[in-house]
């Protein structure tokens, strides 16, 4: 058994709290897996995957995870202008300090895997491999439209049933072989009680993220920090069902990493929830690998 979940917290370069939530044995021979969530997600979003490679009886592994700034148990930051990639970049250098982490597997979702590639040009010696969850280089305006539309001004719910019933109408489309069982645990993961009301688990002025995005105005995509990860193992996980990562940017990885290891997820879209057995062996596996290739 891989024990329960340890939460720490520790401060970012300008002062915030920022919450790490670990589990594992520590010290393990085998490489540490730092887990980076999406825009608006949570420590709580890896908790299956995590569980799962820290109780793996061949190789144990200590697995962190953590709240960027302005979400979940960390401190909301009074300027939202530091809502950015390259500060929260930051706060996970520090998160990864204070869990005594100086060498790991990184998995990101969505934007915790553009974190990942800001860190391989910013910290090459962090990661001894990657795997990135349904992001890439290039991300498309459809898919980032849908995120900007429902993260600004999100209404509160008043029941649990209500919010699980939000999440299917919001995302059912895109993940529709999900029981009723799974939307509430997703609920759960995405709001917290405020009163007599369910919030969600984030800074509201996030949504200032994409005060720049409209179609008029595309983001450029970052190939150059996506090569700062040559030479490291890469693995991609990609929803099938993804508005935000399309065949042909997967194809396009691919051309430009034909090491590129992909794990396609079926009825699944943006992004991936890592909670299934087939991801979760794969993910254990890739892991094994980066093993022997820091320690052929």
């Amino acid at each position: 058994m891989p024990g329960s979940f340890h939460d720490f917290f520790c401060q970012s370069t300008d002062g915030l709290k920022l919450r790490g939530r670990a589990i594992g044995p520590q010290g393990s021979s085998h490489l540490p897996v730092l887990c980076l969530p999406g825009l608006t997600r949570t420590s709580e979003d890896f908790d299956v995957v995590a569980r799962a490679l820290a109780g793996d009886d061949q190789s144990p592994r200590h697995v962190v995870s953590m709240d960027y700034r302005g979400r979940g148990q960390s401190d909301y930051d009074p300027d939202p202008a530091k809502y950015n990639v390259a500060v929260e970049s930051g706060d996970v250098l520090a998160v990864a300090v204070a869990a005594g982490v100086s060498r790991a597997i990184l998995l990101g979702t969505s934007r915790g895997g553009i974190i990942s590639m800001v860190l391989a040009a910013a910290q090459p010696a962090l990661l001894a491999g990657v795997i990135l969850n349904d992001v890439g280089p290039a991300l498309e305006m459809g898919g980032l439209v849908k995120i900007k539309g429902y993260i600004e001004n999100p209404p509160p719910m008043k029941t649990w049933d209500e919010a699980a019933r939000g999440l299917k109408a919001l995302f059912g489309n895109v993940f529709p072989a999900l029981t009723e069982t799974e939307w509430m645990d997703w609920a759960r993961r995405a709001f917290k009680p405020q009163g007599d009301v369910l919030v969600r688990t984030y800074d509201p002025k996030l949504g200032h993220v994409f005060d720049a995005v409209d179609p008029e105005n595309p983001p450029q995509p970052i190939w150059a920090l996506f090569d700062k990860m040559a030479g490291v193992p890469l693995m991609l996980i990609h929803g099938a069902r993804s508005d935000l990562l399309t065949a042909q940017g997967v194809q396009d990885m691919k051309a430009r990493r034909p090491d590129l290891e992909i794990v396609e997820v079926a009825d699944q879209g943006h992004a991936p929830l890592l909670a299934d057995e087939p991801t979760i062996s794969r993910i254990a596996a890739f892991c094994a690998r980066c093993d022997q290739h820091t320690h052929p």
